[in-house]
């Protein structure tokens, strides 16, 4: 972004709201969190409705003019979406093509047909983590639950021996690693550097699923022994498929925006020269929107092509796998709204203030914001989105590589203990064929070991850093 256009924007971003004090700040918070809970939980109004409305709350009972709050909340609005929204639907275009053109299946079969025995559960993992790089939780969830299914049934594995790694791979990928909507919200929010905060989310991700996949699956196969239910096994997308793609191509194609981002991220920190040439290429073709456009672009000859995919089926594969991110981006985009009313009303300030006050490292309190709001919302984009707002302003004075931290403190933060609020919760349950209960002790538990082993590793990592 030019000089100019900062300036443009910085010109027409609101002034603060209000000059309230602390106490009047923490009462408005916690009242406009408790809006948007209630009305999720109780009421099951959408979250963008919610936060929607818990953001008006909030700047009212701050002693904002309305017109004011309502001018935060929309150029919060504008701004997030313009960052993340582009990013969200080249990752879903992306995820459709992989799905629909039978590649996931590709890398699925090719990765089963080499494990055995013992291996399996690493295998699951290992496909559960490269499958979730490009897809939302909920689709790698629908795309991988049939194969958890067969493999069970067909090996005789305990379900939750198999179930439990793919599952925690999805998790990690979707609370972690960019381009998922939640880390890339609070890298925009924080203003980290995507690449950097891609190469620690990867590096705090590898431990993380190895600990809560296949080494908590032992135990949640001791505590949970269900069979594969019969009912639950779907079809899957590439039986009705003549040809896929082969397994080489679809892994190159699924890893290009990594290595493109981290390959920028490298550079900047070997050359460190803005009017380097190679530095300065680097920085357009790793850029996230560039990256990602890339990935599709190749996708098209490597994934739609070879399964036979011809022009006139291109438009509506974008078309549908565009139409189940609408939700997600209002979220994202009120999020932004909440996280910038929030700065403006001086919210950010006081946990600024209070931090120092109370002597908590910032990425605890991070985690900890997040956490809280994860228990009460159910959902972690929401969590995401509203604890990177209060925490923006502890990202002023920190290094490139602790702004990236503190977005992987609130990824980790996010994932704690989803229960019956989270519509993941029942999505597992369903799946399965859990009770309740025994969907706490698996997946909830799961999740639970995520959030503290990865929130954990963060701070470990801030100490060396």
């Amino acid at each position: 972004m030019t000089r100019l256009s900062v300036e443009m924007l910085a010109a027409d971003a609101p002034e603060p709201i209000t000059s309230a004090g602390h106490a009047q700040l923490g009462i408005a918070v916690l009242v406009g969190i408790a809006v948007i809970v209630l009305l999720i939980t109780k009421f099951k109004l959408h979250a963008f409705l919610s936060l929607t409305l818990g953001t008006l709350v909030l700047g009212a009972v701050a002693g904002a003019p309305l017109d004011k709050a309502i001018l935060s909340f929309t150029t919060g609005l504008g701004t997030t979406v313009a960052g993340v929204g582009v990013l969200i639907a080249l990752g879903a275009i992306l995820g459709k093509m992989l799905a629909d053109s039978g590649g996931a299946d590709q890398i699925v079969d090719t990765i089963l047909a080499k494990a055995g025995g013992r291996s399996m559960p690493w295998a699951m993992v290992l496909i559960a983590s490269v499958i979730g790089l490009p897809l939302f939780f909920e689709v790698g969830v629908v795309l991988l639950i049939p194969v958890v299914l067969m493999v069970a049934k067909r090996g005789n594995y305990s379900l939750m021996r198999i179930g439990i790694p793919a599952l925690a791979g999805l998790s990690v990928m979707h609370g972690l690693v960019p381009p998922h909507p939640g880390p890339l919200v609070a890298i925009d929010a924080v203003q980290a550097n995507l690449g950097v905060t891609l190469a620690l989310g990867v590096l705090v991700a590898v431990p993380t699923v190895i600990v809560a996949g296949p080494l908590f699956s032992k135990v949640a196969a001791r505590w949970v022994d269900v069979p594969a239910p019969d009912r639950m096994i779907p079809q899957r997308p590439s039986e009705e498929l003549e040809k896929r793609p082969a397994f080489g191509p679809t892994l190159a194609t699924i890893l290009l925006p990594v290595v493109l981002m981290l390959s920028k991220a490298l550079v900047d920190i070997v050359i460190d020269d803005p009017e380097n040439s190679v530095q300065r290429v680097f920085d357009v073709v790793g850029s996230p929107l560039i990256a990602l456009l890339a990935a599709v672009l190749v996708g098209i000859f490597t994934l739609l092509r070879p399964a036979g995919f011809g022009k006139d089926r291109l438009t509506p594969l974008v078309e549908r796998g565009l139409a189940p991110i609408a939700g997600i981006l209002l979220i994202v985009g009120a999020g932004g709204g909440f996280k910038q009313t929030l700065i403006d009303s001086g919210v950010g300030q006081m946990v600024l203030d209070i931090s120092k006050d109370w002597s908590i490292p910032a990425l605890l309190l991070a985690w900890l914001i997040a956490v809280a709001i994860r228990l009460a919302t159910g959902s972690a984009t929401v969590a995401t989105v509203s604890a990177a707002g209060l925490v923006a302003p502890l990202a002023a004075d920190m290094s490139t590589a602790h702004t990236a931290l503190l977005v992987l403190a609130i990824g980790a933060g996010s994932l704690f203990f989803s229960h019956v609020n989270d519509a993941g919760f029942w999505l597992v349950k369903e799946y399965f064929g859990l009770s309740v209960g025994q969907t706490v002790k698996t997946w909830s538990i799961m999740e639970t070991i995520i959030s503290v082993v990865a929130g954990g590793l963060v701070l470990l990592l801030s100490l060396v850093l």
